[in-house]
């Protein structure tokens, strides 16, 4: 496997030592990782831009494996926007490798303050890296990304200040309907139960308390206790749904389930949430505005 990394990154920075521009029509070549940023730069960039997302819908950016196409993608972009704070796990060394050649590249997750971050002791980067789980820190990402954009690209500013400012409006929008809709459900059942740790920021920026089955990276395995301390929790509790997520296979959640009911508490599956992917594209779960409204009408009318 280290062969085989040093290999792209060997590729990686022999493809970006060329000085001619790689944009053929004009526009500038962006690749992104997640869907979540592929829409966000979709939306500020509009026609202006040619974008190249790595990862679709139901990818686990967590687990996600450069290819040898994405080695081409990544070669040809004049600007590359990705997570950060080891979101992206199997491509960190490639990015990093990328940033020590000053290659242009933007990890989103600068565009906050380390202080509003979620620490932890369980994590590489010692930060959760779902950041986008508030809707105010993707705010300052898209005032972020509208930065970048507007430095690489200078003669379409206007367009991306523009095009970001109608952003904003449309998050803005989102904060009240998502706070509205919470609170119909009293603070009581207030509790996320899901697959992996990837809602501790809504949980913070929406009063919830979060439990998450595996750790903040899907490659920490849930185990036979920690079913087992959940399914206590859920029991005390006294929580009627638990949820399973588009990109983490559903048996862990499927066995929390099989605990709890077999202990004589009943707990429904609540639905599905889209946790590190939006949803298929061209439907309303595939925009991140989409997702999130879709998120949070799950889980209100689970466990109401």
């Amino acid at each position: 496997m280290k062969k085989i990394m040093s290999g792209l990154l060997v590729l990686l920075v022999m493809a970006n030592c060329k000085t001619e521009p790689k944009n053929s029509n004009g526009k500038l070549n962006i690749v992104t990782t997640t869907t979540m940023i592929t829409d966000l730069v979709e939306n500020i960039g509009g026609d202006k831009v040619n974008i190249q997302g790595l990862m679709g819908s139901g990818v686990d950016p967590h687990l996600y494996k450069a290819s040898a196409g994405d080695v081409t993608k990544l070669s040809n972009a004049d600007l590359i926007f990705y997570g950060g704070l080891h979101l992206e796990g199997k491509l960190v060394e490639v990015f990093e490798k990328m940033e020590s050649q000053n290659l242009k590249t933007v990890a989103v997750s600068d565009a906050l303050d380390k202080s509003t971050l979620i620490g932890s002791e369980y994590f590489a980067s010692n930060y959760d890296p779902h950041i986008w789980f508030d809707v105010n820190n993707w705010e300052n990402i898209t005032k972020f990304v509208v930065e970048k954009l507007s430095m690489a690209d200078p003669e379409n500013k206007e367009f991306y200040m523009e095009n970001g400012e109608q952003y904003l409006k449309k998050l803005e929008n989102l904060n009240t309907d998502i706070k509205s809709i919470i609170e119909g459900l009293p603070k009581e059942k207030r509790v996320l139960v899901t697959a992996h740790d990837a809602f501790s920021y809504f949980g913070k920026a929406y009063d919830f308390e979060v439990v998450g089955l595996q750790g903040l990276s899907t490659a920490t395995e849930a185990g036979v206790q920690d079913v087992q301390k959940i399914s206590a929790f859920i029991i005390e509790r006294k929580i009627k749904a638990i949820f399973v997520e588009s990109s983490v296979p559903k048996r862990t959640i499927e066995a929390l389930q099989a605990s709890v009911n077999s202990k004589g508490h009943h707990v429904e599956i609540g639905g599905t949430l889209y946790s590190d992917a939006l949803g298929n594209a061209g439907t309303f779960e595939g925009t991140y505005i989409g997702m999130f409204k879709y998120n949070v009408k799950t889980i209100v009318g689970a466990l109401q």
